[in-house]
């Protein structure tokens, strides 16, 4: 008897990703019943048998982070019910990451309790990509695969042929220093980092930078835009220090509260990101580019089927030299 084929499950957080990973894997994503009650309850059948199959199910935990995180969980404990072979999730953002420590006394570390939660109901896989830190993985005692953005946000400047000697990769913050270092390599551009420290002394005064930016184009990276002040403080900064043209390029586009104003004022001509997150109309802006990852998720998930490593996907077609 041969093995039965995986089964592909979208739950709603970002259907155009989860079609287009559909589309490259040559897979029709299978039917769940959703629906929501009066008071706020989540209900869900699988509408096709999963019997003694591999199921893979694309759910990231974006805003609404906690109904999309239950849609999830309520979704594995169904797939577990109903015999599933194996319940591999395919987590394109991964919310809570951030509490991955503590920093004060009784505070949690959720992301840690995040992953408890899905290995307690039989999760046997995790693919991911770029977790807020890389330390994160180890949270889990199943295999994670941690994918990377940096080859596809790369390849964007490649592309549109925004490279050249004048071009800086800008670290909005020290936190973010070994990012913008990589993709400075893979650009063949100069790095530099934006210094809070500085303004601690007046408030009132623009971020100092380090490094060499005066009369570049200058790539601010980060792994998210969130609230965008970050983003806002940081190019001022860059203005203020001679800049005359700036990218804001991030993995993943939280875009939280007020952040589409705060990214408004921001003097910036293009603000780069992945479809990681599904980005509602009243928060897109003219100058708002999303790249699509969903090759290296389809990619990931075809090898992983097919017992193949996923080491290449690590790796930026357009610098192979670049270890990410």
């Amino acid at each position: 008897m041969t093995t039965p084929n995986y089964q592909l499950f979208s739950l709603g957080s970002n259907p155009e990703l989860a079609s287009e990973v559909a589309k490259l894997l040559n897979k029709d994503l299978s039917i769940v019943d959703i629906k929501q009650f009066a008071d706020n309850e989540i209900y869900e059948r699988i509408e096709e048998t999963v019997r003694g199959c591999d199921v893979y199910v694309l759910q990231g935990i974006s805003s609404p982070v906690n109904d999309n995180f239950m849609k999830l969980m309520i979704f594995i404990d169904a797939a577990r019910r109903a015999s599933a072979k194996t319940i591999n999730v395919v987590i394109p953002y991964f919310g809570y990451a951030r509490s991955d420590r503590k920093a004060r006394s009784r505070e949690p570390i959720s992301a840690r309790l995040i992953a408890n939660m899905l290995e307690s109901q039989g999760v046997k896989r995790v693919i991911t990509i770029d977790l807020h830190t890389d330390q994160l993985q180890g949270f889990f005692d199943i295999p994670v695969d941690h994918l990377l953005a940096m080859p596809t946000l790369a390849h964007y400047f490649y592309e549109h042929k925004l490279l050249g000697d004048d071009l800086v990769v800008v670290a909005p913050g020290h936190s973010s220093f070994s990012r913008a270092r990589k993709l400075a390599e893979i650009l063949h551009a100069e790095w530099a980092v934006v210094d809070h420290r500085v303004s601690q002394l007046n408030p009132d005064a623009p971020f100092g930078v380090t490094g060499n930016v005066l009369g570049k184009r200058a790539i601010l990276l980060d792994d998210i835009i969130d609230t965008g002040q970050s983003i806002l403080f940081a190019s001022r900064a860059l203005k203020a220090a001679g800049v005359f043209e700036i990218y804001a390029v991030a993995s993943h586009a939280v875009l939280s509260a007020d952040s589409v104003s705060k990214l408004k004022q921001a003097d910036l001509r293009q603000i780069i990101v992945t479809n990681t997150i599904e980005i509602p109309k009243e928060k897109q802006l003219d100058n708002l580019i999303q790249v699509s990852v969903a090759y290296p998720f389809a990619e990931a998930i075809r090898r992983v089927d097919a017992f193949e490593s996923i080491e290449d996907i690590m790796k930026s077609p357009d610098n192979l030299d670049v270890k990410l």
